[in-house]
């Protein structure tokens, strides 16, 4: 029992990963660079006109939860590959020792990643919390794992309906508390709650002036600062905000991303036909979701009660969107050209995890070390942006021109496999 040799690698999900993975710096880089309301919200700071409003608009419409989506169903289809792949040579039970192991690791290096590089918004933790589920379900029928899969988008659109209503109702409280002292009459406890309540999440939703100094300031104090500022957010994305929202998402998706792998979607075997209404359907429809959600919200002026209204249909803009994604890559993967284009790619996909924490890194050095916090403006990001996309795509290629992977991908295999599995492996960071 080993790591996959590079020659039995299926190209198209290498090609697709590479894709996801610089896809979704385009929003991972607003995080590293702006507090964090400005990520949903550019009136807060980063500009909201001219190039970083179409910056933001262009974000909104085609990368926000898409990039995310497919990043969570290339894991899925990860599980049938590794367990699959191993039970041919090993016992289940060593297959499932394997696997655990494996998403163990994953869960430590996602904590790793969100404190040491200070990146609230990081995948990995999600990932190898909701991986440790899906072992038992690795050989269910793709049309099983999609019912299950639209089950839990289901519940998710549940929670954000009621997400909405709630906030319509607190919100309803405050406009009526504030009438009420506007004139004099009495507030009652009810409405002095509800005003309470919504002016909390107005103050985080959009700080002051005085709240933003503080937080850029403190971003740009040195490391310890940065990550006491931001250690609360990072808890409740790791803890509230998994067990609420990111739970249903990640797993939702991993096991669409198994049932397409089922289907061979996500190996291009499928005939054009299939991909074309892929794309059709996917943007089509996507497209017309987002951009309804986002011109809304920006004519509201970026309001609160706005943004939750929209929010409501925030999952199947993204999921449309991201197969649309996906049918177009792999259409391009089909297509007898940009061959170096795709190697490229795949080399950044091969290389995904390494790949996804070195945009970290950079991000921490820049934004935190060199004290850029709060100074760019969010159409500059876009220059950054294609540098590190630049310097990714050289940088895998000629890498795996010497080693047979990536650091980060090595150590993960080290410890998943431990001494025994590195011996049959011989030798893993020799060239291949």
């Amino acid at each position: 029992m080993e790591p996959v040799e590079p020659g039995m690698r299926i190209l198209s999900l290498d090609v697709m990963r590479g894709v996801a993975v610089l896809g979704i710096l385009l929003m991972n880089v607003v995080s590293f660079s702006l507090p964090d309301p400005a990520y949903w919200d550019p009136s807060v700071l980063g500009g909201e006109t001219g190039w970083n409003l179409r910056f933001y608009l262009f974000d909104s419409l085609l990368v926000e939860g898409s990039m995310r989506a497919i990043f969570s169903m290339l894991f899925g289809a990860g599980v049938i590959l590794f367990t699959s792949r191993k039970g041919v040579n090993g016992s289940p039970a060593e297959t499932a020792v394997l696997w655990y192991r494996r998403t163990a690791w994953l869960i430590l290096f996602g904590v790793l990643h969100a404190y040491l590089l200070v990146f609230p918004g990081e995948v990995l933790f999600a990932y190898g919390m909701v991986g440790l589920l899906l072992f038992p379900v690795r050989n269910s029928s793709p049309s099983r794992l999609l019912l299950f899969s639209l089950l839990l988008m289901g519940v998710l659109a549940t929670l954000r309906i009621s997400e909405y209503r709630a906030s319509e109702r607190i919100n309803s409280q405050y406009e009526a508390a504030l009438e009420a002292l506007a004139t004099g009459a009495p507030v009652t406890r009810q409405k002095e709650a509800g005003m309470e309540v919504w002016m909390r999440k107005l103050q985080r939703a959009k700080p002051d002036e005085q709240q933003l100094e503080e937080n850029i300031s403190n971003m740009r104090s040195g490391y310890l600062s940065a990550l006491v500022t931001r250690a609360p957010y990072i808890l409740y994305m790791q803890t509230g905000y998994f067990f609420r929202v990111g739970f249903l998402d990640t797993l939702s998706m991993m096991l669409l991303g198994m049932a397409l792998f089922r289907w061979g979607i996500f190996h291009a075997r499928r005939s054009p036909p299939v991909y074309l209404a892929m794309m059709g359907a996917g943007y089509g429809l996507g497209l017309t979701i987002n951009w309804l959600e986002t011109t809304t919200y920006i004519r509201s002026g970026f309001d609160l009660l706005t943004f939750f209204n929209v929010n409501r249909s925030y999952d199947p803009g993204r999921v449309l969107i991201a197969m649309g994604h996906i049918g177009s890559t792999m259409l391009f993967i089909r297509w007898n050209a940009f061959s170096r284009l795709k190697e490229l790619l795949a080399a950044v996909g091969r290389m995904a995890l390494t790949n996804y924490l070195l945009q970290s890194l950079i991000g921490a050095t820049l934004f935190i070390g060199f004290r850029q916090y709060g100074q760019w403006q969010r159409y500059e990001l876009c220059y950054l942006v294609a540098a590190i996309w630049i310097f990714q795509l050289i940088f895998s290629y000629y890498w795996l021109k010497n080693f047979r992977f990536g650091p980060v991908e090595w150590l993960w295999r080290r410890l998943t496999y431990g001494g025994k599995g590195m011996q049959q492996a011989r030798h893993l960071f020799q060239s291949s």
